[in-house]
């Protein structure tokens, strides 16, 4: 690809982000405008939202590569991350609007009465942000690289800078009109090349792709660890949605509980959409550039199928439209979990400040938003890039063992506890957390290697199990005003809920 394409795309795009971001500047005045924007975002906008900060670069990019890799086994991922929006529907989307919260730790305090329930709940939306964070600052820097030539690290160092700008400048606000555009530009630049490299392909009459039988069948793997994981990423995906912190807080910014129901509906319909388009240039990916299994680069397939396939200027210019969508992915995502994350930070420095809760509330966001921003910036430039899509399932799994059990259990049971909730997101994150570090770090064999690549089957479990355990033996702990309290998760805001508790 000729580099120039390449840096016009990712100026163009950067341009239109922070041009956007200052837009939503205008309207962010107050600490409601920044945390959520001031509970006013239409199901339509938040859908399309949510949608742009969602489809990461595994969407982008690693579900590509994984089909190419894989083959149909790897389709559970886009649809576990799809289904995922159909658990948070059913389960966790209206009570937690209704919950008057502005993060996760805010509602686990509202439900459980408990300080030190918030505490461990804050150290976990860090954890998973900054786990998610990371890959899409490297896969950035990869994508960089590829379309320009330039130094991995300038993607990645580029990205982060124009996150912080966007948090800081106008927080939700801003992030809400920056994320809806680039939803709609990531499905303009898949959609638009696939009728051109599929018209190529039939003209071109090459073979269907060639790989082994299994390549093509579901579960195709009929040993014991293959099914293993399979499941396992099933668990991860479809329950670990509802617990991820920057999907999460979106909902605190619709009108009411009626509308988050509507805006996840919509976002089914979104995804469900877009996730048609990365399966192609997994297949086509065979047919044409076979050589990325052997060089290790199967997450560029997207980037390189249609230089390879059509050539020219229409090569380029289509290369150039799949540039500015991968680009757009690590910014809207990197911008909703840099809010999760300084929302949370900020919340607790601003509590610590005391007077002035107002103005200091919003600085505190804005320097959280530049220090929890850091540490995942440093783990990109320096740790060793692994798949994107691999990665981010090691969030899902952190996720699915800690937040979703508390979402769950803290909406639908009036028996849990805050012993009980600590217990479950510690056990389910220490779990959790240790799997992707052996992985990486140790790369075990056999089927420890695989119990440990995808823990979510067993690490999802032992969440649950102390949570309801620990509760148990703690029921004499339970909230006093539990009853009220689940009264307003449940009760549609029409109805009075002062009345409806007596």
């Amino acid at each position: 690809m000729n580099p120039t394409y390449g840096i016009v795309a990712v100026t163009l795009v950067s341009l239109a982000t922070l041009g956007i971001g200052a837009f939503g500047l205008r309207f962010s005045r107050t600490t409601s405008d920044f945390y959520v924007a001031s509970r006013s975002v239409s199901p339509v906008w938040n859908s399309s939202a949510i949608g742009g900060e969602y489809l990461s670069a595994a969407s982008f990019l690693g579900v590509a590569g994984l089909v190419l890799a894989y083959g149909a086994d790897m389709l559970w991922y886009p649809i576990g991350w799809t289904t995922g929006y159909l658990m948070l529907l059913v389960f966790v989307a209206a009570p937690l609007r209704r919950s008057g919260a502005y993060t996760i730790p805010d509602f686990a305090q509202v439900r459980l009465q408990s300080v030190r329930v918030r505490q461990v709940a804050s150290v976990l939306v860090v954890a998973i942000g900054w786990l998610y964070l990371m890959p899409q600052f490297q896969g950035a820097g990869l994508t960089l690289r590829t379309v320009t030539g330039a130094p991995t690290w300038v993607g990645t160092v580029l990205v982060a800078v124009i996150v912080v700008i966007n948090v800081v400048s106008g927080g939700m606000r801003s992030i809400t009109f920056v994320q809806a555009f680039q939803y709609w530009l990531k499905l303009t630049a898949l959609l638009v090349p696939v009728f051109f490299l599929v018209h190529a392909w039939s003209v071109d009459g090459r073979p269907a792709p060639v790989a082994p039988e299994a390549w093509f069948t579901p579960f195709g793997g009929t040993d014991g660890p293959g099914l293993y994981l399979t499941y396992s990423v099933m668990v991860a995906t479809f329950l670990g949605t509802m617990g991820l912190p920057h999907v999460v807080v979106r909902f605190y910014t619709n009108p009411d509980g009626h509308a988050a129901r509507r805006t996840t509906l919509i976002v089914l319909a979104l995804l469900g959409t877009f996730y048609l388009l990365p399966t192609v240039y997994g297949v086509l990916g065979r047919v044409y550039a076979g050589d990325l299994l052997a060089s290790g680069r199967t997450d560029t397939v997207v980037l390189e199928l249609p230089s390879r396939m059509l050539g020219g200027g229409a090569g380029e210019v289509l290369a150039a439209l799949l540039t500015a969508g991968a680009f757009a992915a690590f910014l809207s995502t990197s911008s909703g979990i840099t809010m999760s994350i300084a929302g949370v930070i900020g919340q607790g420095m601003s509590r610590e400040r005391g007077p002035a809760r107002r103005i200091s509330t919003i600085t505190a966001l804005r320097a959280a938003a530049v220090g929890g921003t850091l540490v995942p910036l440093v783990l990109a430039l320096s740790a060793e890039r692994i798949s994107v899509a691999n990665s981010v399932t090691f969030a899902f799994a952190l996720a699915a063992s800690t937040f979703c059990p508390l979402l769950v259990l803290g909406i639908w049971w009036r028996g849990l506890t805050a012993a009980g909730a600590v217990a479950g997101m510690i056990g389910g994150g220490l779990c959790a957390g240790v799997a992707p570090v052996m992985t990486i770090a140790w790369g075990p064999d056999g089927w420890l290697g695989v119990l440990m690549s995808q823990p979510a089957a067993w690490t999802v479990p032992i969440g649950f199990g102390l949570m309801v355990g620990v509760s148990l033996l703690t029921r004499g702990d339970v909230p006093g005003n539990v009853s009220r309290t689940m009264v307003r998760l449940h009760t549609p805001e029409h109805i009075d809920v002062d009345r409806s508790s007596r």
